[in-house]
């Protein structure tokens, strides 16, 4: 039996974001940077890497560390992180790993025979002349490598942009050649900076960071991170070095935008920086994307959500889902946890993570685990105070009469269960002060059909949601 598709992807203490989807012999692998659960900067661990059969993409396999930080020569005390990385297959075959390490302009380059395997060293992009791109006197620094190879020719795309600097042009691209590593073509700018975007067709989703190349028919697909973080776009062109035009939002992590089951600009997560691509897997295709956990940027996890291309090669934006991986919704029924809720807020509203120190005053809910970095601990969603909610997408219901919760904390009230985030309550469970998890439940009636279902707390203290049931 096929094992269900979740958002988070990988398991609840698996903390891979900027994921870079590919499909190689039927299996789906994610490359991607490595955050640490309660870390206090981006991507501080070694790469690994995840793979799934293309046609079931519920049954994720660890394939293991493939690049540590220190294999750099420039790092060879571990000191810089890794930051996101992209992979593409060279005209030999073998596969190659850009990254850009976080103190330096440079990109670096990694390869190895296979997929998964140990990447090796191999060099850093630069001119015929040896001096390396980056580091050339009029040279911007390189930052989130993208990548794609057609032939012996391969485009890298790179560059970061904040908001009101005018040294950061925007997105690049530079060609290079057939050894994987020598600029044959003078890099040119595809994608304008917030400074340089008046009368672009950019204005408001200005380049910021995460450029990510795809191809689809005759169209290539530059995905990017837009300066207000939290959203996913794209621009498209017939050529891969320029005329990129500006199409749209495919994912907001906090579902901005959206809005058939919600005001366009209610933010429905917490959310923050973006990156990610598309992917087609078995004649789907997919948007890869992460959201921020713990109440920090620093502990990011990766999703997915399918997508479609209409007729004229749009990309409607899709929203957050805690089933996109599963093609269709849940069972809805048995029990499932709590770390699975692509919404999760409180009544004062936040779109970001992190931005206001309310997080340090404790006042959001957040979605964590026990135990330290690496421990195989489930996630659940702590500090539900009064009107927090945790929102589920979506469950193929039938003849459910009773919901479950587990709950633990400082707590004494009700959570009330719903098919809409503003809907009225189906029923109450009452919850007690409790040091451990303790199961409660009450007789609630979820209708038959596809359902969302939204769990809101409206007691006194602090409860802490570990899963639900439907039964």
């Amino acid at each position: 039996m096929k094992k269900q598709g979740f958002n988070p992807y990988l398991p609840s203490w698996e903390y891979t974001p900027d994921g870079e989807p590919y499909v190689f012999n039927n299996r789906v692998y994610v490359y991607g940077s490595h955050d640490r659960f309660n870390g206090h900067a981006y991507c501080l661990n070694d790469y690994v890497c995840w793979s799934a059969p293309a046609d079931n993409l519920g049954d994720w396999r660890y394939e293991g560390i493939i690049y540590r930080k220190t294999d750099d020569p420039l790092n060879p005390d571990g000191s810089m992180c890794l930051y996101a990385p992209d992979v593409t297959v060279g005209p030999d075959g073998r596969y190659y790993l850009y990254y850009v390490l976080d103190k330096v302009p440079i990109v670096s380059v990694a390869v190895c025979d296979t997929p998964a395997g140990k990447y090796e060293f191999y060099g850093y992009v630069h001119y015929s002349d040896g001096t390396r791109l980056g580091e050339r006197e009029g040279d911007q620094p390189q930052f989130d490598p993208g990548v794609l190879t057609e032939g012996d020719k391969t485009y890298l795309y790179t560059g970061f942009c904040g908001f009101g600097d005018k040294s950061r042009k925007g997105a690049m691209a530079t060609v290079l050649g057939p050894d994987m590593i020598t600029i044959l073509e003078e890099t040119v700018f595809v994608a304008p900076s917030e400074p340089y975007s008046k009368g672009s067709g950019y204005e408001g989703h200005q380049f910021f960071e995460a450029p990510s190349i795809r191809k689809k028919g005759d169209t290539y697909y530059l995905v990017y991170s837009s300066i207000v973080m939290h959203e996913l776009c794209y621009a498209t062109s017939k050529h891969p070095t320029k005329d990129f035009v500006f199409r749209g939002v495919i994912v907001s992590n906090n579902d901005l935008h959206i809005d058939f089951y919600k005001p366009a600009e209610k933010p429905m997560f917490y959310g923050g920086n973006n990156h990610g691509s598309i992917v087609e897997i078995n004649g789907k295709w997919y948007i890869f994307y992460h959201r921020h956990t713990n109440g920090t940027n620093f502990s990011r996890q990766g999703c997915i959500e399918q997508i479609e291309f209409l007729s004229d090669g749009t990309i409607p934006q899709v929203e957050m889902t805690s089933c996109g991986p599963n093609g269709g919704p849940l069972v809805g029924r048995g029990e499932y946890p709590a770390y699975l809720a692509c919404n999760l807020f409180y009544k004062d509203e936040s779109v970001y993570t992190d931005c206001t120190g309310a997080w340090m005053d404790h006042q959001f809910p957040k979605i964590t685990q026990e135990g330290k970095d690496g421990d195989e601990e489930i996630g659940y969603i702590a500090n539900m105070k009064a009107s927090a909610t945790a929102g589920f997408k979506y469950f193929d219901c039938k003849g459910i009469r009773t919901v479950k919760i587990k709950v633990r904390g400082y707590c004494k009230g009700d959570f009330e269960v719903k098919t809409s985030w503003n809907g009225t309550a189906l029923g109450k469970i009452t919850v007690d002060f409790t040091n451990v998890w303790k199961e409660y439940s009450a007789d609630i009636a979820i209708p038959d059909g596809i359902q969302a279902l939204y769990i809101t707390y409206t007691g006194h203290g602090s409860a802490s949601l570990a899963s639900f049931t439907l039964e």
